[in-house]
């Protein structure tokens, strides 16, 4: 599943071509996980404004003579991918999403059509609204504090592992990124929240934000189909230090890298370097 360095890899790589782009076309094809919610003509004519990211979901903006004019969100799903391209060759079967504008195509390709493309009069109102009142905070915001999400963690009683999948208290620490985190933070991803310090917490925060950082560097992360909007596939998961080297050695300490199941997903980590 594309997690948000894939998702902001993708908007940095489409965002700036897009904006000032005037709609002249829209086509459907099959059916995604929710409707557009409006008739796709009504959208004709409207500027494109700047490309935002909340989460996993992206924004796109659109006036009509300067005034707004609601805008686009947009989820990749389970294997969602997003091109944009000034001659786009004719849609393929798993091709359900074309805006067309005068300085190109915005596609979504998404074989098992978990993703989506909505409209709503703003990110706070309709069906926009409601998806993204439920996130949690953003990990480079400045507001998001060691105490902020130590106060968070103390009302969960969940393996913090689990805790960092929600995407309630912070977004962006999907399976790869929240296993890599956790170990460079040194915490056991079995550790119950509320039992994580406000020291460890510091380092869990400023091991996130590292791991994400390097991620967007490396354009995401490519486990089957990720594509950014130029066609790249990421490189992060060669780099990863436990993520999917269970029996491996530590590249600290030498143990074998172990992994379990927690919430039907592969957890991975290092049993010495990581504590509870």
């Amino acid at each position: 599943m594309p997690e948000l360095p894939e998702v902001e890899v993708t908007r940095r790589s489409f965002g700036e071509r897009i904006a000032g782009a005037r709609v002249t076309g829209l086509r459907l094809g099959q059916p995604l996980r929710w409707p557009l919610g409006v008739d796709g003509d009504t959208l004709l004519g409207h500027t494109v404004g700047q490309a935002q990211r909340r989460g996993k979901y992206l924004w796109l903006p659109l006036s009509d003579g300067g005034a707004p004019r609601g805008g686009l969100l947009m989820h990749l799903g389970m294997s969602g991918s997003l091109a944009f391209s000034d001659a786009p060759a004719a849609p393929a079967k798993h091709d359900h999403f074309d805006l067309v504008t005068t300085r190109g195509t915005l596609r979504l390709t998404d074989p098992r059509r978990f993703g989506a493309v909505i409209w709503s009069p703003a990110m706070d109102q309709g069906l926009a609204g409601k998806l993204l009142s439920v996130l949690g905070a953003e990990p480079f915001d400045d507001s998001f504090t060691p105490e902020a999400m130590h106060r968070a963690l103390k009302r969960r009683r969940v393996a913090i592992k689990l805790v960092l999948l929600s995407g309630d208290v912070v977004v962006g620490a999907g399976n790869i990124y929240a296993c890599e985190a956790l170990f460079l933070a040194g915490i056991d991803p079995r550790t119950r929240s509320d039992r994580v310090s406000l020291a460890r917490c510091a380092k869990l925060l400023d091991a996130l934000r590292a791991t994400l950082a390097q991620a967007l560097a490396l354009g995401g992360s490519t486990l089957r189909d990720f594509r950014d909007a130029h066609g790249m596939s990421g490189a992060f998961q060669h780099q990863a230090r436990v993520y999917d080297r269970e029996g491996q050695p530590c590249g600290v300490c030498g143990t074998a890298i172990r992994r379990v199941v927690q919430a039907q997903r592969s957890t991975y980590f290092c049993p010495h370097c990581q504590r509870r």
